[in-house]
């Protein structure tokens, strides 16, 4: 027993010093994206993404020599959760950043815990502005990138009466109150703008949908959604059952993709639309080898990503984003420490599938902005590039 005592210990060193050294070659990041619940049929995609582009800078030789070890959990649609879960990844897991978040209020449960321990997040998407902080940094569209162009579009074409819908939190309400400003400023009457909003989930549209084609009945109207996640299903259902189209009485969303629309009937979607600042058709060299590249790695994705039927959209394009720009930042730093890499991410840039892309002193990014028709393959025909717009979170910027 005496003479296996060394050996038993110089095996456990051995292994002690293997496992520290496997540490020492990879940097934890953490996903933060609802797997679960009425959201999920937005998030998951946002997680198969990182996945994806982890492994794109892996195979390249990780970020500082070292290679990303995701660290992954669910927050299940459940907002409290996603604070619980954020403190996990960097108290517990000490992650060295976290890519996650996809409602405003997730975002807003989880920013007091990103500030307390100095954490990192990048927020992929599209928000309502009002906000600025700096352990968080947003690639997404601000309100100027999306709401406003699109209304922009609408007054163009002729449109003269607008009724706000969406799901009931903190990002349809804030940018309906700002697009409201906005209507008001270019002469809109406040009887030809109407507001309303629904919870999370919900499925009898019936009524509002009477109301929309009463409104819609004069001519000249159009919708304006903020509706989040599964309830666009009923919602589309039932505006279609009613008689309405894209002909008289057109819907822009802000918050439905191509990869919403996997699990829509894009048939009663055709004509209606959407801005974002890339989608899937677009033609750039670029975007050519980003959809090639997803639709390569799902072949021999891990075990729960789903293989069929798969596309990308803005949230996915703006969340790999995201790691390439930390990625360089964490370069250009020389260290993964949270400051540093905070202070190098300003002035980064990056050719992005929809064109170059800026990072801003105000963490917000200068990127492309496209309205785009719905086809009923599923996809957008782009109809008006709008060239780069700087992302500004504070409307009394834009609001004159």
């Amino acid at each position: 027993m005496k003479k296996l005592l060394p050996k038993i210990l110089s095996g456990a060193a051995a292994l002690a010093l293997a496992l520290t050294a496997s540490a020492q070659d990879t940097v934890k990041v953490g996903i933060l994206h609802s797997l679960s619940g009425t959201m999920a049929i937005s998030e998951t995609s946002l997680k198969d993404v990182l996945l994806f582009t982890f492994d794109e800078i892996n195979a390249k030789g990780g970020v500082l020599g070292k290679k990303i070890e995701p660290v992954i959990v669910d927050p299940a649609s459940n907002w409290p959760l996603f604070a619980e879960k954020a403190e996990g990844l960097l108290v517990k897991d000490k992650v060295a950043v976290v890519f996650g978040c996809w409602t405003s209020v997730s975002r807003k449960s989880v920013l007091p815990v990103f500030e307390k321990y100095n954490g990192l997040l990048f927020y992929p998407v599209q928000y309502e502005g009002e906000e600025l902080s700096k352990n968080i940094f947003y690639t997404a569209e601000a309100v100027n990138q999306q709401a406003v162009p699109a209304v922009d579009y609408m007054l163009a074409d002729g449109k003269k009466k607008f009724y706000l819908v969406g799901s009931d939190y903190v990002y349809p309400r804030t940018t309906n109150k700002i697009l409201k400003k906005y209507l008001k400023s270019k002469g809109i009457a406040d009887a030809d703008i109407i507001e309303i909003y629904t919870p999370f989930g919900h499925t009898d549209y019936q009524t509002i949908v009477a109301e929309i084609k009463k409104f819609s009945a004069g001519g000249k109207a159009c919708v304006i959604s903020t509706l989040n996640g599964d309830t666009n299903v009923p919602f589309f259902k039932e505006f279609a059952n009613a008689g309405l189209t894209s002909e008289n009485c057109p819907v822009v969303s802000f918050s439905l993709s191509e990869d919403e629309f996997r699990s829509l009937p894009t048939k009663d979607l055709v004509g209606h639309l959407g801005c974002w600042t890339y989608f899937m058709s677009l033609t750039t060299p670029e975007n050519k080898k980003f959809v090639a590249d997803f639709k390569k790695w799902l072949k021999t994705a891990p075990a729960g990503v789903d293989r069929n039927n798969r596309v990308t959209c803005s949230p996915m394009n703006l969340s790999r984003t995201g790691v390439y720009l930390w990625k360089q930042a964490v370069e250009k730093a020389g260290s993964f420490d949270v400051d540093k890499v905070r202070e190098a991410l300003p002035g980064q840039t990056f050719k992005a599938p929809e064109g170059k892309v800026t990072m801003q002193e105000n963490h917000h990014l200068i990127n492309p902005v496209f309205i785009g028709e719905t086809m009923a393959n599923g996809q957008f025909k782009i109809i008006k590039s709008l060239g780069p717009v700087a992302g500004e979170p504070f409307s009394d910027k834009f609001l004159k």
